[in-house]
């Protein structure tokens, strides 16, 4: 595989940031996988975190080579995660399970295949143009098929909030399954949370993405959201890759695992890291760090064979 991949995660205006994002690749396939802890739940960044985390761990367990099979381990990781976070509920007494909205996408062979359940995106960009994105599972978008509201009122509209499918909560998620999908060299994809597709509205606003340099235009992109959404900006969240063909040439930021052994893994993961102390903006302590670290590792153990 050749590709080139960017990610970032900022907290926008919030005095925490909920989301949790990632990538991983091994010598023949790549995940990128984006959550969104809802704010108005209890411990919405446990909940990211926890999905997040057991996403990429599976596929480090699976993806020895290649996965057998990309849409049975995005079913089985989606929903073992949804469970992880029940069990942690459960465990903590929460009155409420905590919840997270969730993007995932799996490359292998030239193909991709992605699973999401809430609001949090993925977009492929083809030729200048956005060829595809997926369908947010909340009220606004049932009011924008139906005719009530227009396009770009998402955003702003009172019930923006209100999400239908998502991971963790008191129901099981709709989780919604792409086709097989054909990469062909200068594609790309994004992942991204509703802090960045949000504010910058249209699909044009996310058309005009260089795709050729995603690592200075995705910044870009996201100064853009976190501007636009002024002093109410929410976490703003992002994992973009290009494919190169094999046989085209490359940039020098194209990443190649060609000589990558069978057995080994990048990963990137962006969230609790254990040692580290907690930021500046952070409700959390040290302390409070170290122990979420060791609860989420509990109940994400439960689920690893």
């Amino acid at each position: 595989m050749k590709f080139t991949i960017y990610q970032e995660s900022r907290p926008g205006k919030r005095r925490s940031n909920q989301d949790r994002i990632a990538y991983c690749y091994s010598r023949d396939a790549l995940l990128m996988v984006v959550a969104d802890g809802m704010g108005g739940h209890l411990h919405g960044e446990i909940a990211a975190q926890i999905a997040v985390q057991y996403i990429a761990e599976s596929f480090q367990r699976e993806a020895r080579g290649q996965l057998q099979d990309e849409m049975l381990f995005l079913s089985r990781a989606l929903t073992n995660a949804h469970h992880a976070i029940l069990d942690y509920a459960f465990d903590k007494n929460l009155p409420d399970p905590p919840r997270t909205t969730i993007v995932a996408c799996v490359v292998q062979n030239s193909l991709a295949h992605w699973a999401h359940a809430g609001d949090s995106r993925l977009y492929l960009l083809r030729d200048g143009r956005v060829a595809f994105h997926t369908r947010d599972h909340s009220r606004v978008q049932v009011m924008v098929e139906q005719g009530l509201i227009k396009e770009g009122e998402q955003a702003t509209h009172p019930f923006r909030n209100r999400i239908f499918s998502c991971l963790g909560g008191t129901h099981s998620p709709q989780i919604e399954f792409s086709r097989r999908t054909p990469l062909y060299a200068g594609d790309t994809l994004l992942l991204c949370s509703d802090g960045v597709w949000g504010p910058v509205g249209a699909e044009e606003a996310i058309a005009e993405v260089d795709t050729k340099n995603i690592l200075e235009s995705l910044p870009v992109l996201m100064n853009r959201a976190e501007t636009l959404a002024g002093p109410t900006a929410d976490n703003l969240s992002i994992v973009g890759m290009t494919w190169h063909d094999d046989f085209a040439e490359s940039p020098p930021t194209t990443i190649s695992t060609m000589t990558m052994p069978m057995d080994s893994f990048t990963t990137k993961m962006e969230g609790f890291a254990s040692g580290h102390t907690a930021p500046a903006n952070s409700d959390l302590s040290d302390d409070d760090i170290e122990r979420a670290i060791a609860e989420i590792n509990s109940a994400i153990r439960k689920y690893t064979k």
